[in-house]
């Protein structure tokens, strides 16, 4: 297998996961990809390596280029099992003099792989190292989105390496943007924010800080899933400022899922009053929607209206499962509304503006409950919470 060219010297060697359909709960309908980067200088370095089960379609990519064995230097970026599975087989071929990594990283792989005889030596922030002609600097981004990553930036070439950073799951035989289909690929590293890097955006403002800060030029984004940015890398850069300052598009999405269709009606008429007040909406019942796909929607959301029949005295298990999720992500800044139908104890509207409030939402509207089936004039108040949402949305710009 061919490894691919970035600049001079410099190589994506990773492997590519084709048939992965689920990662870990989040939906990979167009698989993924787990990137190594190998720099050919005085002193070799491989930039993290694979999932278990890939190496060896990883070596096979260095050996285009080099003898494994030659190899002096690993840098791992960071230890989850899809970009370090494969670390102990790697490092049992290439041998390297020295293995760059954080005091979190360290403990963590010595407890997964219960060895404490690697040649670790510590990473900090601002830490350089002379690999040749060369310069390798680090910089700690714990929590982002493990406690033991941290990102690398050679600045003779002004590339980062970012882990999962700037990273999106979308396997391709094509290894940058400007060779894959565009609006595919801002859609999955939407997705890939939304559902995996969210909850810690204010660790991203303080990363994007840093990085101006230290004056690092980056012209090209190397990430640990997806492809390389080389022609919109500025444009990533300025995606990731907007997500992670919580800045939503002006459109609203209605989440709901309904047992007997009453909570169905409500929801298609709340997005009647919300096209009215020309506000794009969307529209996702939860039984037949994936809550990853979902999830994206509402990051890229301004409005967030949520729907559920009550049941047993509380919300549908689907409603439940993903206001659960969503709470996890902490998503911000949004403006908020509620409705249910009931048969007899009607809780699923308080319930719902509970999670609102707790996700720090403006909640416009105490919330819209209808006994058994809406009727004209009930339908008609679903309409107005809509335009209520609308409004409120437009004049939040």
């Amino acid at each position: 297998m061919e490894a691919v060219k970035i600049k001079e010297d410099l190589y994506w060697v990773g492997a590519i996961d084709w048939n992965v359909r689920n990662f870990h709960g989040y939906s990979t309908l167009r698989g993924t990809t787990y990137n190594s980067y190998l720099l050919v200088d005085e002193k070799i370095t491989l930039f993290d390596t694979v999932k278990y089960g890939f190496e060896e379609e990883m070596l096979s990519r260095i050996r285009n280029i080099v003898n494994p064995e030659k190899i002096n230097y690993l840098v791992v970026n960071h230890i989850e099992p899809d970009h370090a599975g494969g670390f102990l087989k790697v490092v049992e071929i290439i041998k390297p003099e020295k293995i760059f990594i954080t005091k979190k990283g360290k403990e963590g792989l010595e407890k997964y792989f219960h060895r404490s005889d690697f040649p670790f030596e510590e990473a900090v922030t601002e830490k350089e190292i002379r690999i040749g002609k060369r310069t390798i600097k680090f910089i700690e981004t714990p929590m982002i989105h493990w406690p033991d990553s941290m990102i690398s930036y050679i600045p003779e070439e002004k590339i980062l390496i970012s882990q999962d950073a700037f990273g999106a799951h979308y396997a391709t035989s094509n290894r940058f943007d400007d060779e894959v289909d565009y609006c595919a690929l801002i859609q999955e590293s939407a997705k890939y924010y939304a559902n995996i890097v969210l909850p810690y955006s204010p660790r991203v403002q303080n990363l994007l800080k840093t990085i101006k800060d230290l004056g690092f030029e980056i012209k090209i984004i190397c990430p640990d899933h997806g492809v390389v940015w080389r022609k919109n890398t500025g444009e990533i850069i300025k995606l990731y400022e907007k997500w992670s300052n919580y800045i939503a598009d002006p459109k609203a999405v209605i989440i709901y899922d309904t047992m007997w269709k009453s909570t169905e009606k409500m929801a298609y008429a709340i997005m009647e009053g919300i096209v009215k007040e020309n506000v794009e909406a969307r529209i996702f019942k939860l039984s037949v929607s994936d809550i990853t796909d979902v999830m994206t929607e509402v990051m890229l959301a301004k409005g967030l209206v949520l729907g559920s029949p009550t049941l047993n005295n509380g919300l549908m298990p689907t409603v439940a499962s993903f206001v659960h999720y969503m709470k996890g992500l902490r998503p911000r800044n949004k403006i908020g509304a509620a409705f249910g139908s009931y048969g007899w104890s009607g809780e699923s509207v308080k319930l719902l503006n509970e999670i609102l409030n707790e996700i720090k939402a403006e909640v416009v509207h105490e919330g819209i409950k209808i006994k058994f089936a809406p009727d004209r004039e009930t339908l008609k108040q679903c309409e107005e919470l809509g335009k209520i949402v609308a409004k409120k949305i437009k004049n939040s710009l």
